[in-house]
């Protein structure tokens, strides 16, 4: 099952500092070894809340994939190029089931909380 990684990025300035640039240009080879690719990033239109910065969506082949990627030695040693200089809240979500619904979904939701 595929597993997306969501980066809430803000960077002071909004432009990348040098040590930042230095991260973009190395993090690809990192990433490409599990199968990760970059599907959007970019500023968001706000259609409700608010949300300061941008947002990096990536793609990864598995949770385990996402997982070893981030936990690389090639990864945590650019790490820090990142995280001295720019903020990021960082999710790893997996992808629905095949056939999914929102609504078979609340329906299982309220048999269980009926039954309980």
């Amino acid at each position: 099952m595929k597993t997306y990684l969501i980066n809430h990025l803000r960077i002071p300035g909004d432009v990348p500092n040098l040590s930042a640039l230095d991260y973009l240009d190395q993090v690809e080879a990192t990433v490409a070894p599990y199968g990760g690719k970059w599907l959007a990033m970019g500023p968001a239109t706000v259609t409700e809340g608010s949300w300061p910065g941008a947002v990096v969506l990536m793609e990864f082949p598995s949770r385990e994939q996402a997982d070893n990627w981030y936990a690389s030695d090639a990864y945590r040693k650019i790490l820090p190029l990142r995280t001295n200089n720019a903020i990021s809240d960082i999710v790893l979500i997996d992808a629905l089931p095949e056939g999914f619904t929102v609504k078979a979904w609340a329906a299982d939701v309220r048999r269980q909380v009926t039954a309980g």
